[in-house]
């Protein structure tokens, strides 16, 4: 499984970006899907995932704000992002699991071993 990012860009305070995750390999169903983020000197922190039967899961700081969405007949994950806050600045990464038939509730970076390269998401203020 390949995952490449884009959306990425700079934007005000308040404003929305959206972020594609296109999958290639196949992400089948079973594969658990989810956005981290990682700002310059912190680790990387979970934002949204779909957990299994694709109900969604979000970090409280972003809960309201963002949306996680797929298109599955295109293998493509989306991160909508609106009202956009300097702390939402960071690399973003969609990232991949399979979930061999299991759950999907993990927001454990280390459980994931499917990544992108990210995409650089700017918010001034």
């Amino acid at each position: 499984v390949q995952l490449v990012e884009s959306g990425g860009g700079s934007v005000q305070a308040g404003g929305s970006l959206r972020l594609s995750c296109a999958a290639s390999g196949g992400t089948s169903n079973r594969y658990c899907l989810a956005w981290f983020r990682q700002a310059p000197g912190k680790e990387r922190e979970w934002v949204a995932r779909f957990n299994s039967f694709g109900a969604t899961a979000y970090a409280d700081s972003v809960k309201g704000r963002f949306t996680i969405s797929k298109d599955s007949f295109k293998d493509i994950l989306y991160l909508e992002m609106n009202a956009l806050k300097p702390d939402d600045t960071a690399m973003y990464y969609c990232a991949a699991r399979d979930s061999g038939g299991g759950f999907c509730y993990s927001s454990d970076a280390r459980r994931f071993n499917y990544w992108g390269q990210g995409t650089q998401v700017t918010v001034s203020s």
